[in-house]
């Protein structure tokens, strides 16, 4: 009898298809932060989360994307809506978002001594921004290191104001406040003193300015940057990437609190009223804030339109590469500037500092621009012709900005919009949080296309 003939090909093919699929690095970063987001809703969602029974599912996804993103737009004012259980998730989302979520694991998987292969060290030395993967764990203990750090010294500082003000809740208000700083989140727990009333309150309090601004600015730097300044004394250099970002970094937070004064200084609506101290420390405050953190001691809507579009083009510039922030990043805009310089010079080539930028780095800039211009800008359009009259264009783009930037400073748009809308800034946030180029590449990217090189640090880090 014979036996019935088997085709080879056909289980040569059955056995390609069971094969398990390779993953890029971004691609993997980019699913972590949408699973992040999905738990997030699903606790946000749960009756013991908000003070008012259960929450609608697309306002919980908003506040969930919001907070993974480190954004802080919020369609429900944070105190007044959620109880101290949701109020925690709200947090644990700023953390996994601000740091990321395979940072964390992989953290956690060190500590417990489990070996990481390569594919492991590659996605790792994307999420930390690692000049190499061989350095990826160095990287990883330094970056959980400085947060717990920064984060730690801030907490203490602002119990020294709250613990007096609020007592035994000052230490929740201090914990929250603190880490949605360093993490650029803009959440904040001062709806009591009146709903989305974020720091207003404390417009004539310069300490706790100094201590919010200063957690702002530890986690918009960027680790790799304070890992530089921490060795500067015994290696009596910086690299280009880390001046670049320091130098960029002081002329916005100055040129920005210098332009922000000078439009607001005689507004009886937004900075008119205050003492000359005031408006300094207020300049300063929204000049940082803007860049990515969120937080406002001024009424946003009553300023200027001139003003409202200098900070649209602060939130859209936003923190520094490796950092807790968003935006197209302070080293794309400083190569983008730096490049019509040249040319305006007579030169071919982007030069800093005697260092030619490669071509490839000027083009990845003009990208990531491009699309974030486009993101920015063309959700304002959709959220202008989609929102209730009373936003105006400014106001619109605004907040695209600040969306796109996960900023979080409103000017009380995103409380008006509608569900579509709201799908629309949760696409946008995303972008912004993952980057706009990191995201094109993980949609597009096929299973093998993961050999991605990580530009080393002497070099401008784009993104």
């Amino acid at each position: 009898m014979k036996k019935p003939f088997k085709n080879p090909f056909r289980h040569h093919r059955a056995k390609n298809r069971n094969k398990p699929r390779g993953y890029s690095p971004t691609q993997i970063i980019c699913v972590s932060f949408v699973i992040v987001i999905a738990l997030g809703t699903l606790l946000l969602s749960l009756p013991i989360a908000s003070r008012y029974g259960r929450m609608r599912v697309i306002d919980a996804m908003f506040t969930a994307t919001s907070a993974t993103c480190v954004t802080g737009l919020v369609v429900r004012d944070t105190w007044t809506q959620f109880t101290v259980f949701g109020q925690a998730v709200i947090l644990v989302l700023i953390q996994v978002g601000g740091l990321g979520l395979v940072t964390l694991t992989s953290f956690f998987a060190l500590a417990m001594r489990r070996r990481m292969g390569f594919r492991d060290l590659r996605v790792l030395g994307e999420s930390v921004s690692a000049d190499g993967y061989a350095q990826a764990k160095d990287v990883l203990r330094i970056v959980v290191g400085l947060a717990a750090c920064f984060e730690g010294a801030g907490i203490l500082l602002l119990m020294l104001a709250f613990v007096p003000q609020f007592g035994l809740q000052g230490i929740w208000i201090s914990i929250f406040t603190a880490i949605s700083a360093f993490c650029n989140a803009g959440f904040d727990l001062f709806g009591q003193f009146g709903a989305y009333s974020s720091l207003v309150p404390y417009v004539h309090n310069y300490y706790v300015q100094a201590v919010v601004m200063f957690m702002i600015i530890a986690g918009g730097l960027g680790f790799m940057v304070w890992v530089e300044l921490i060795q500067y004394p015994q290696k009596r250099k910086l690299s280009l990437h880390a001046r670049v970002v320091l130098i960029f970094s002081v002329l916005l937070w100055v040129g920005g609190a210098a332009l922000i004064g000078l439009l607001e200084w005689n507004n009886p609506a937004s900075m008119g009223g205050l003492s000359v101290l005031d408006k300094i420390m207020a300049s300063l405050f929204q000049s940082v804030s803007t860049r990515t953190a969120g937080m406002n001691t001024i009424d946003l809507a009553a300023c200027g339109p001139i003003t409202k579009l200098l900070m649209s083009v602060l939130q859209f510039i936003g923190a520094a590469p490796g950092s807790t922030g968003g935006g197209v990043k302070v080293t794309t805009f400083a190569v983008l500037f730096l490049t019509i310089r040249s040319v305006a010079q007579g030169r071919d080539d982007c030069v800093i500092a005697d260092h030619h930028i490669e071509s490839k780095t000027v083009y990845r800039a003009l990208t990531i621009i491009v699309i974030g211009a486009l993101a920015a800008f063309g959700s304002a359009v959709v959220v202008y012709y989609n929102t209730s009259d009373a936003v105006s264009v400014i106001d619109a783009i605004f907040e695209s900005c600040s969306a796109f930037g996960t900023v979080g400073l409103s000017v009380g748009v995103t409380a008006r919009l509608k569900d579509g809308a709201k799908l629309l800034y949760m696409a946008v946030m995303f972008m912004g949080r993952v980057g706009p180029v990191s995201l094109a590449m993980s949609l597009t990217a096929k299973p093998d296309d993961n050999k991605r090189k990580i530009m080393p640090v002497g070099h401008i880090n784009v993104g």
